[in-house]
């Protein structure tokens, strides 16, 4: 009778053990659960990403090439030169003004050093290097970058002699378009172009100062000095563009035809946005607060490209809000951001308020003129956007009142991303070196001539018009891609679709950094 008992208390002891474990295992099911719903809501805080994780190959693949497109894009006495069909070039540009510049890039197929969109392109490479550095310095790129916008920006200081002047082109169009030859063997002459006291250029002046400004925080740390003697000729160019203002393309009439600018209220924005980021000086806070109505279109997206930096401002911006608390209260600063918001919920594919100028492929594209530069620029920006959201713990975007992850935004990156490097209509890759099947005969002097050819001016067309695919690769050009129908003719003759820029270029390594892996956005530049 007694064992009978205590067999009855201990199976009664395992029987209530078991209804525990039960209820502890559905407590736990039942909040996981709800933080899963929480998350899906975009209530909740959720997981911030960690430090650099796995690699995806074929965005770490072609980050390297797009970088290696700098390379070839190089002027000047080339150090440790990575191409073997590329020499020196260029040595003696800046010499009728007693000025050394010889180093710089070349804009794209041709030999012209435009300093309005260079200065585009190292203000966008110092801003991908700040934001994405880590992620660069994970597949070995982080070196190659820093030194390519320091080929760029040791040309800005040689172009800016004193406070009040800037040198803004070398080479004459009319005399380089009409010449197919390599950048090595050119004749003809270079004149130069500058803005000054009298023949001010404002947007060209600012965007060069937000180049050197964002490249004077890429090297404070491993270069003090350089860093403070870009950040000394950033501010002194900033002055010089507000206080002797007009637009370079108004007071320069023969730049109109190349890189004419609508305005030059966003690249003030731009500059001061920089120079804020750079020192912390509240002045240039106060600029943006102050000029915002004047000169940021707010409520009004716009697209990002080396004349309108609005969509750009209103990003880098934003990021104060989300990482500086003490900035919260900011009305001017959350008009911006209020903006930035609109230009993603533009981006999104079902959004109610997106954007109709897509391919069936979905493709963004808003012009036929190089509309690749949008459709880049907009994915980069949807990454950053995407990565202070998560940062910060918030993880949903109203748009309209229909709420969107922030990894939504993310994967309209990757859509694009994935478009450019092959996953279309036409199976193709429009970064050359890419994939199977990439544009083999890209509009490219230097590409399209055998290294050891002897060529002048005119006797070069003979390569122009040769049916023959380019003798050198340009690994890693980022060509102009299709149109709306999505086709593209891959011919030397098609300027419009078929012809790489460094612009293009630094915004393709802004994109692919920010997918190479995941990581957690900065909370400060500095």
């Amino acid at each position: 009778m007694g064992e009978e008992k205590s067999k009855s208390r201990g199976w009664c002891g395992w029987f209530i053990a078991l209804i525990v474990l039960a209820a502890v295992i559905l407590a736990v099911v039942y909040m996981v659960k709800s933080k899963m719903k929480k998350s899906d809501d975009g209530d909740g805080a959720g997981p911030v990403p960690g430090p650099p994780g796995a690699i995806d190959k074929k965005y770490a693949d072609a980050l390297k090439l797009s970088l290696q497109f700098f390379d070839i894009q190089k002027s000047g006495r080339l150090v440790n030169n990575k191409i073997s069909w590329r020499g020196d070039s260029g040595l003696k540009d800046g010499s009728e003004a007693d000025l050394d510049l010889s180093k710089g890039l070349y804009d794209a197929g041709d030999h012209i050093k435009f300093g309005f969109p260079m200065a585009f392109t190292a203000t966008v490479l110092s801003w991908s290097i700040l934001e994405y550095g880590d992620q660069m310095d994970v597949v070995n790129q982080l070196d190659p970058a820093k030194e390519s916008l320091r080929w760029t920006t040791d040309y800005f200081i040689k172009a800016h002699p004193s406070d009040n002047v800037l040198y803004i082109q070398v080479g004459d169009p009319k005399v380089d378009h009409p010449c197919w030859e390599r950048p090595e063997t050119m004749k003809g002459k270079r004149p130069l172009i500058k803005v000054d006291a009298d023949t001010p250029g404002t947007e060209v002046a600012a965007e060069t100062a937000a180049a050197m400004a964002s490249a004077s925080l890429v090297f404070k740390d491993s270069d003090p000095q350089y860093s403070a003697t870009l950040l000394k000729h950033a501010k002194q160019l900033f002055d010089f563009a507000d206080t002797k203002r007009g637009s370079y393309s108004v007071n320069i009439p023969e730049v109109q035809d190349y890189y004419n600018s609508t305005g030059y209220g966003d690249e003030l924005l731009w500059a001061a946005s920089w120079l804020y980021h750079a020192t912390e000086d509240r002045t240039y806070l106060d600029y943006v607060t102050k000029h915002g109505n004047e000169f940021a279109s707010f409520g009004n997206p716009t697209w990002f490209s080396w004349d309108n930096k609005l969509a750009g401002t209103q990003v880098l911006l934003s990021r104060l809000l989300f990482f500086k608390k003490d900035l919260s209260g900011s009305k001017g600063l959350g008009s911006y951001r209020d903006t930035a918001k609109a230009v993603m919920c533009g981006l999104l594919p079902k959004s109610p308020t997106a954007t109709t100028s897509r391919s069936n492929g979905g493709l963004v594209l808003v012009s036929e003129w190089n509309a690749l530069q949008q459709s880049v620029s907009a994915a980069f920006l949807a990454s950053l956007f995407s990565d202070y959201m998560l940062t910060s713990r918030l993880h949903k975007i109203s748009c309209n009142g229909k709420i969107f992850k922030a990894t939504e935004l993310r994967d309209f990156a990757k859509s694009q991303a994935d478009y450019i490097l092959g996953k279309n209509p036409m199976g193709m890759s429009f970064v050359v070196g890419y994939g199977d099947k990439y544009p083999e005969y890209i509009h490219h002097r230097g590409a399209s001539i055998p290294e050891d050819a002897t060529t002048g001016c005119l006797d070069g067309f003979e390569y122009f018009n040769s049916t023959k695919p380019n003798p050198n690769i340009a690994y890693g050009a980022l060509v102009r891609g299709p149109f709306l129908n999505e086709t593209f003719r891959d011919a030397r003759d098609n300027v419009r679709q078929n012809e790489p820029t460094t612009y293009n270029n630094a915004l393709l390594v802004g994109l692919m950094s920010s997918l190479v892996t995941t990581s957690s956005a900065l909370q400060s530049l500095k």
